[in-house]
């Protein structure tokens, strides 16, 4: 695994790192924790801090600069497993490690990360030159090109429309198809840029094409609906689910399941059935935990983040 040479530092800043983990309740704990999302390793070095060390912390990551970062960052803790591979099948890797249930908590740190925003030849950033890629796991064949260069017009608006909540998605499908073949990220967001009326904003105009892309290259809204549910199955009674998100659609999902699962049994004597999802999470917070003002000044784009906790009650 070989982290880039363009990019020899790994940056990362851990977004509500106190926030995340305090939901936890995990000092001195000796129960199983997960860390779904590794990234830098700064919500699993500070849950590995807290629990003891007969407690236990599983975190998983896809990205191999992630991996060898934290690894390294993380070397001293005896009672971390570091998985290889994507959450979505986290009940595989439980399974293969001998792990029936989540007794202590699981948390969800969702997007990409900054180092795979700014990295020179990742291909995430509408403002660096590289190949159109995007991909988190870099052994992972299909990539942005796949998505840009082969799909059809009308996958293009879906997604565009669906993910990056683009209200010109025609445009910019049509201009896209028109162009073909388009190969690097510089050359998507020019093209991006002059399909589009000019709007006095301070976005700029390839930010939602970007994001849907990453999405649908990475399956990142499906694989976290899916992933989530299994969580609430996999996890024991009393265990904490936390939840940060970066984007409405990030959010709006986990809002969703999490209030299907929390909801209270249906008074309606006309119901034809019960809810068997009824009561079984707790919402811990109503509304979502948002970063502080002194976290906003040190990272602004903390602002768009967003904590959601629930307690598994049975």
């Amino acid at each position: 695994m070989v982290q880039d040479s363009a990019s020899k530092k790994f940056i990362h800043y851990t977004v509500m790192k106190n926030e995340v983990v305090n939901s936890l309740n995990c000092e001195n704990s000796q129960k199983i924790f997960v860390d779904c999302t590794l990234g830098g390793g700064g919500h699993s070095e500070e849950i590995l801090k807290r629990i003891s060390p007969k407690g236990r912390l599983i975190s998983f990551d896809v990205d191999d600069d992630a991996i060898n970062h934290a690894s390294e960052r993380l070397k001293n803790y005896k009672n971390l497993t570091i998985i290889k591979g994507s959450y979505a099948d986290i009940d595989l890797h439980l399974k293969n490690l001998g792990i029936e249930k989540i007794t202590g908590g699981v948390i969800f740190d969702l997007g990409a990360s900054y180092h795979q925003l700014t990295s020179p030849i990742r291909g995430f950033s509408f403002l660096k030159d590289a190949p159109l890629d995007m991909r988190f796991n870099q052994e992972q064949e299909f990539s942005a090109f796949d998505v840009i260069n082969k799909y059809k017009e009308g996958e293009l608006v879906r997604i565009f429309s669906e993910y990056g909540e683009e209200r010109f998605s025609k445009r910019i499908a049509h201009a896209i198809v028109e162009k073909r073949p388009v190969n690097t990220t510089l050359e998507l967001a020019e093209l991006i840029k002059n399909s589009v009326p000019r709007l006095k904003t301070k976005i700029h105009p390839a930010t939602r094409v970007f994001q849907a892309v990453r999405i649908e290259v990475n399956r990142e809204l499906l694989n976290f609906e899916n992933t989530l549910i299994k969580v609430i199955n996999l996890t024991d009674v009393g265990a904490i689910i936390s939840l940060l998100t970066f984007h409405s659609l990030e959010d709006r999902l986990a809002k969703n399941i999490l209030k299907q699962y929390s909801a209270k049994e249906s008074a309606n004597k006309y119901a034809k059935e019960d809810n068997q999802n009824s009561n079984i999470l707790e919402l811990i917070n109503k509304k979502p935990i948002t970063a502080s003002e002194e976290e906003l000044r040190i990272n602004p784009p903390s602002r768009s983040a967003k904590l959601r906790i629930a307690k598994k009650m049975r």
